[in-house]
C-alpha cells in the first residue's frame, strides 16, 4: 500500500508532481461551483491503480471559509474522518491545493481504486442479486444500512447520497460496502440531523423496492439504536 500525505500546499514539489501525472478522463471536466472538476484512472510505478479527482477554482464556502476553500479538502476531511469510524472508503494516497495570484486555485486528491467493488445501480443492472440467495441479499441490504449508521452515528452527513455512491463487493460469503464520493459531506450538529437528509435523499435515489428498503432500515436501526421520525 502506498503511503498518504494530505496538505495545503505544504509541499509544491509535491503538489506539482502529482499534478503532472496524467490518465484516462473516467469523469470528464465540467464546470460546477464557478471552476472545473473531473476525475483521471492513473497507473502508478507500482502498477497499482489510482484516482485523480483534478480541479481548478472547484471552491465551496462556509462559515469558516466564506472566500472559498478547495473542495478537495473538504472531501480529504470526509475519508480520513469516515476511516476512523470504521466506514470503508477509497484509501487516500494524497491530497493538496495550491494558489497562484492571476491563475486561482488549483486542487487534486489520489485515492486507491476500490478493488472489486460496483456501485449499487450497476450491480443491480449486472443481476447482481441474482447471483445470492435470499438470505444472502437481506445480510447485504442490511450491511449498507449499518454502514450508513456508523457514518451518522460520527455526525457525518454525506451530502449527495445516491445509490452510485453506495459500492458493494461479493466475494463468496464476504459481503463488503464501501462508500464514495464525499466531496460535499460536513460534520452536523447531531447525528439525526445527519441521517434525515442523508437517508431521504437516498430512498428517492435508490432501486429498492419498499421490502428491500425495511432490510436497509433494519441494519441501520440496529447499529444506530433507534428509529428517526421520518425515513
Amino acid at each position: 500500500m502506498l503511503s498518504a500525505v494530505f496538505g495545503l500546499d505544504k509541499d509544491a514539489s509535491l503538489f506539482d508532481q502529482w499534478w503532472q501525472q496524467q490518465g484516462e478522463w473516467v469523469e470528464a471536466p465540467n464546470r460546477r461551483r464557478g471552476g472545473e472538476s473531473g476525475v483521471q484512472r492513473l497507473r502508478h510505478v507500482s502498477d497499482e491503480l489510482l484516482y485523480a479527482k483534478r480541479q481548478v477554482d472547484h471552491l465551496y464556502r462556509s462559515l469558516l471559509h466564506p472566500f472559498g476553500r478547495p473542495t478537495v479538502l473538504r472531501e480529504r476531511n470526509a475519508l480520513l474522518g469516515l476511516s476512523k469510524l470504521g466506514v470503508r472508503v477509497p484509501h487516500l494516497i494524497y491530497c493538496g491545493a495550491h494558489y497562484q495570484v492571476g491563475e486561482g486555485w488549483r486542487g487534486i486528491l489520489i485515492s486507491e481504486a476500490l478493488e472489486g467493488f460496483a456501485d449499487i445501480d450497476s450491480w443491480y443492472a449486472q443481476g447482481g442479486p441474482e447471483c445470492l440467495s435470499t438470505e444472502q441479499h437481506e445480510q447485504l441490504l442490511q450491511q449498507i444500512g449499518a454502514t450508513l449508521a456508523r457514518m451518522h452515528l460520527g455526525r457525518w452527513q454525506h451530502g449527495c447520497l445516491y445509490a452510485k455512491h453506495v459500492f458493494v463487493r461479493v466475494q463468496g460469503d464476504a459481503l463488503d460496502v464501501a462508500l464514495l464520493d464525499l466531496e460535499k459531506s460536513r460534520r452536523r450538529l447531531t447525528c439525526k440531523s445527519a441521517a434525515r437528509h442523508d437517508m431521504r435523499q437516498l430512498r428517492r435515489h435508490s432501486p429498492w423496492s419498499d421490502v428491500e428498503w425495511k432490510q436497509v432500515l433494519h441494519g441501520y436501526q440496529q447499529v444506530f439504536g433507534s428509529s428517526i421520525k421520518g425515513i
